[in-house]
């Protein structure tokens, strides 16, 4: 009866979302929520079925709520009731839904994280930002290459983010990126600096090991001969 690992408390609505939906869609239940399987008649033979598998996904997406916002919606008759009024509580305005990430992302460092936990939080917030920036997206043939100018654009914007955030201990690296010409990859760049995160724990292990064996040595000395 779990659809996701993850519960919804009230923030991160677009990306919650899109969980449900993927989920749905791969047990081919979308149609519950999206209006497109419809309740048979009552007298209906398949009535029953259709009735047990609405309540199905409607556990499913009460599962992934918290309490309080399940309890909000607990009485809904059908899965694509439930779902349309937690669309319509939760969802914001386009200028709020690109205002949140923008702002999380203006002050988003390293901090205590590692590389990786650092990329992901960077690397979820892009996702969000693509995702409701869809529209703007080209389909049409290009011949002055001005799409690849512009991807690649954005992708030096987003790395030089990702640099920005990061400690001071990687100073070095962030520098020897950045003298690249072009610029790296994001997979390049997050490649090369696992490397340099990876030496940095190597020789901080090393240094704290041979001051150990030092210290021990050191009382051993000190101790009087029995």
């Amino acid at each position: 009866m779990t659809l996701l690992n993850t519960v919804f408390y009230g923030r991160g609505y677009p990306g919650w979302r899109t969980s449900i939906l993927l989920s749905l869609s791969a047990k081919k239940k979308l149609g519950f929520i999206n209006g497109a399987c419809q309740s048979p008649d009552l007298k209906s033979p398949d009535h029953e079925q259709w009735s047990c598998v609405n309540d199905i996904v409607i556990s499913w997406i009460l599962n992934a709520l918290s309490k309080d916002i399940a309890d909000s919606v607990i009485y809904s008759k059908t899965a694509k009731e439930l779902w349309d009024s937690l669309k319509q509580r939760f969802r914001r305005s386009n200028g709020a839904k690109l205002y949140h990430p923008q702002k999380e992302l203006s002050g988003l460092v390293q901090g205590n994280s590692d590389i990786a936990g650092y990329f992901t939080k960077l690397k979820q917030l892009w996702d969000e930002l693509d995702t409701l920036n869809v529209i703007i997206c080209c389909s049409c043939v290009c011949v002055c290459e001005g799409k690849g100018k512009l991807t690649k654009s954005l992708e030096d914007q987003r790395l030089i983010q990702f640099l920005m955030g990061l400690n001071d201990i990687y100073a070095q690296a962030r520098g020897n990126l950045l003298m690249m010409n072009p610029l790296p990859t994001m997979d390049v760049a997050y490649s090369l600096l696992l490397q340099d995160e990876n030496q940095i724990e190597f020789y901080a292990n090393a240094h704290f090991n041979s001051d150990s064996l030092s210290f021990m040595a050191a009382g051993e000395a000190k101790q009087p001969n029995a």
